[in-house]
């Protein structure tokens, strides 16, 4: 099996020239943080990933995660292995000081990150997961709830889950039915069904913290009914310790196409009285701060839409050397597969949307640093709205390139990527969950473009696009088809921007919608462009960096722009024609 490699050099040359390193660095809190410190950081989490997690990976495909007797036990590995990632610290780097966090920047965390969704993207999830119930009860909860919890979830004692989903309510979650109901000591009573819980129960942390939305009983109806609660596996006694069991239970694990290692879960509340659980923030207002955990999980399953494309290259580059056959064009005979032009162009197509998509979801993470340090009120602002509008783009393009380039790993194998024991199915079968979960990209793609462009107006919109037509001008003596790319991209852009508020202006949403997937992949091919160019013109001129580094930034740009980019046309074009899908909807309708 392929053993991961950590991309450090393209991880770090990232960091340092697509994320605006400097203004990082130089916020309140990050005084201490420096380009050795990070590098450091970045090279023990790839030791960690590739030595003692990616191994792991296959144990987790082979032998996944089991119920026994109401509880679930994980893959073999797992539970040790987390231990070692817990007492190094590795959980604790994004998060508060206050709380027993190291206060890193999130631009650092999406690397180290990445390296773990990498490695095994089944255990990554557990995580993953607990940092966004992290942000959401720091950001939400009472004093007493954050002193209560958030401690053990920063070190990682104690994981985090989101309970959202069930049986009657997927996506749409003013049909949820779970009841909250107070007690007189102002705990309230939990009961109710969810089903998709992600690390729902394990055996890794001492305590689950599930968060979990519920209906009070005099609750409005729809999502405006809606209430926040955190419902620990375990009640905490008063002094901090672990009590007894509470009233929740896993009652079945799903069996999935993928990433077999996470154990999916349908969790019970309350079938013995009902499951204690308290109050976050205010009543009626949980899909509101549920959001701050789902913002914060779909940059990051964006991000693991990344990591696993560059797992999937790590391992179809390996076996492109190893593999020989045929007679290459230069006539030699027996070759290794990499030097026919097919493969090749396989190959650069994995590498350059991998490296376009890690730049994206880097630069949209750091804007989460800008948003809580900047003493800036009005830089804070921006870097919300610009975090806003990036999110549902990282979410939904980056998990489908990671769709792409899994299935490209499998063509470069040819009929032994069919076969299991190669590996490369295992990284397509894993990443197909990636555009589902955390909501399908057709709802972020509505996101996008309803709630991002239509109802706020996507404030951040039109100063990227000023910035992204600023560089391409300064690029335009030198690298004039780079330059054209950027420029021919903002306007397809812009165009479609007004094409969409035209179509809204006279009621046509129909169309609106059919459009919003396509808007979607646009800005994701063009923005992924403008970040190859960012980085080619910054090889040049940055000295630290290898000459053979310079070549391979530019050629991937290059490649990019012309084997790449010309997906937006496509995607141009089919906005402009999505009236044809609302006319030909009728045609799905049932028959009488």
């Amino acid at each position: 099996m392929t053993k991961y490699v950590a991309p450090l050099e393209d991880m770090l040359f990232t960091l340092k020239h697509v994320v605006d390193w400097a203004k990082i660095k130089a916020l309140p809190g990050n005084e201490e943080v420096d380009d050795e410190l990070v590098s450091a950081i970045f090279d023990e989490a790839a030791k960690m990933a590739g030595d003692g997690l990616s191994p792991l990976n296959k144990e987790g495909d082979n032998s996944p995660a089991v119920l026994e007797n109401g509880n679930v036990k994980s893959s073999p590995g797992f539970k040790e292995f987390y231990k070692d990632y817990r007492d190094a610290g590795w959980n604790t780097l994004p998060f508060p000081e206050e709380f027993g966090g190291q206060g890193l920047p999130w631009a650092v965390s999406m690397g180290i990150n990445e390296m773990w969704q990498s490695s095994n993207l089944a255990f990554g999830l557990c995580p993953l997961l607990n940092q966004g119930a992290i942000d959401a009860v720091e950001a939400y909860a009472s004093e007493e709830l954050k002193e209560k919890f958030l401690h053990k979830m920063v070190s990682g004692e104690w994981t985090g889950t989101m309970n959202l989903t069930e049986p009657q309510a997927g996506s749409d979650l003013g049909y949820i039915k779970t009841k909250a109901e107070k007690n007189a000591d102002g705990s309230y009573k939990i009961s109710g069904q969810k089903i998709y819980i992600t690390w729902g129960d394990h055996d890794m942390s001492d305590n689950i913290i599930h968060l979990v939305l519920a209906r009070l009983p005099d609750a409005p109806e729809g999502v405006k009914g809606i209430s926040l609660f955190i419902v620990p596996k375990f009640k905490i006694n008063d002094d901090g310790t672990i009590g007894n069991e509470n009233d929740v239970k896993c009652v079945g694990l799903e069996h999935k196409l993928g990433i077999h290692g996470s154990p999916t879960c349908t969790m019970q509340f309350g079938d013995e009285g009902g499951a204690e659980g308290y109050l976050v923030g205010e009543e009626n207002k949980g899909l509101m701060y549920m959001f701050k955990m789902m913002n914060n999980a779909r940059l990051h399953v964006g991000l693991q839409g990344v990591a696993v494309a560059e797992m999937a290259y790590q391992k179809a580059l390996e076996y492109s050397h190893e593999r020989k056959q045929g007679t290459t064009t230069e006539g030699e005979k027996y070759a290794e597969i990499a030097k026919h032009a097919d493969v090749a162009r396989m190959l650069m197509t994995m590498k350059s949307l991998t490296e376009a998509g890690r730049g994206l979801a880097y630069f949209a993470g750091s804007q989460m640093d800008i948003m809580s340090k900047s003493a800036d009120q009005a830089e804070q602002d921006h870097a919300m709205a610009l975090c806003d509008l990036l999110t549902p783009i990282v979410k939904g393009w980056c998990t489908d390139l990671g769709n792409e380039v899994a299935s490209l790993g499998v063509q470069v194998h040819g009929g032994m990527g069919f076969v299991e024991e190669t590996g490369a199915a295992q990284y397509l079968r894993d990443a197909r969950i990636l555009p589902i979960y955390e909501g399908t990209n057709g709802i972020q793609a509505k996101d996008l473009v309803f709630r991002k462009i239509l109802q706020l107006k996507a404030p951040a919109l039109k100063p990227l696009l000023e910035t992204m037509t600023q560089f391409a001008d300064d690029i335009s003596s030198h690298e004039p088809e780079l330059s054209e790319m950027l420029k021919d991209g903002v306007e397809k852009i812009e165009k479609s921007v007004e094409w969409v508020q035209a179509r809204a202006a006279r009621g046509d949403m129909a169309s609106v919608e059919a459009a919003s997937y396509a808007v979607m992949n646009l800005m994701g091919t063009v923005i992924g462009g403008y970040v190859m160019a960012r980085k080619s013109e910054a090889a040049k001129n940055d000295p630290d960096v290898s000459a053979e580094f310079k070549q391979e930034k530019l050629e991937m740009a290059q490649f990019y722009a012309s084997q790449i980019y010309p997906r937006a046309e496509k995607e141009y074009r089919c906005i402009l024609g999505s009236e044809l899908i609302t006319k030909t909807m009728k045609s799905f309708a049932p028959k009488p």
